[in-house]
């Protein structure tokens, strides 16, 4: 299943996106971009495992598409890319447009049961008070044999905090205020209201329980292929996994 995107998973994949993670306030084009192009290659080589078909004719179901830093190269992949954003200043924060983007919440997604053949969130579900309630909801709008992708920031890792990292590992509300005090602003991502703590067991959990998907993989979004052994490890890889990618079967 993982075989084709785990050749793609290399050291110097690896470096080239932690290099470009450090723009994600001060150059966002630069940061999504690069994130864009990933999750088309990553998407693409697991509905292929799936189904040995490409993205050709497939509805790509985005939750959480921000702005639509993603379309294009979805588009150009032969995808019809929807975008779904609860925040309307986050869905035009780019000044894109992207045509049959939609605004609606991933808890309660405006699609009917069974209608789109992939459902991918990247770095949605640490912004989400209920993180697998929005996973139910992804599951819910997947045809059956279609394929869900859950990537997900975890709490404990080093990009736990986002823009108040490191200090989060001392707390939520601390490495807000520190923040806020060193900087003279707010963050974007505010504990307790727009960032919240989770982790990779708790998404393992859900994935394992849930009756109507078929987990398939789990492993580290960003390592080599060699590093992903550390999602077996529990405890361990709440602090080097960094960002944990569930992929799932609809039944």
């Amino acid at each position: 299943m993982t075989r084709r995107f785990g050749r793609r998973a290399t050291l110097k994949r690896s470096f080239g996106l932690l290099s470009d993670f450090r723009h994600e306030q001060t150059a966002p084009d630069l940061f999504y971009g690069a994130l864009a192009r990933d999750s088309v290659e990553l998407i693409g080589d697991l509905y292929c495992g799936l189904t040995d078909q490409d993205l050709t004719g497939t509805t790509v179901l985005d939750v959480g598409g921000g702005p639509g830093y993603f379309a294009d190269v979805f588009l150009e992949a032969g995808a019809r890319y929807v975008p779904v954003e609860p925040d309307p200043s986050e869905m035009h924060a780019a000044g894109l447009t992207v045509g049959g983007a939609i605004r609606g919440s991933g808890l309660a997604l405006p699609f009917r049961t069974s209608s789109v053949d992939i459902c991918f969130s990247s770095n949605v579900a640490e912004h989400v008070s209920t993180p697998w309630a929005m996973a139910d909801e992804m599951v819910r709008v997947t045809k059956p044999g279609g394929l869900i992708v859950l990537s997900y920031t975890l709490w404990w890792g080093p990009f736990g905090g986002h823009e108040t990292g490191p200090w989060h590992a001392l707390g939520g509300e601390y490495a807000a205020r520190r923040y806020a005090r060193k900087t003279g602003r707010e963050p974007k991502n505010r504990y307790g209201v727009s960032l919240f703590k989770v982790g990779a067991t708790e998404g393992l959990r859900w994935a394992e329980r849930t009756t109507d998907a078929e987990l398939l993989a789990a492993f580290p979004r960003y390592h080599p292929r060699w590093a992903w052994w550390m999602v077996r490890v529990p405890g361990l890889r709440e602090f080097l996994v960094s960002n944990l990618v569930l992929v799932l079967k609809k039944r």
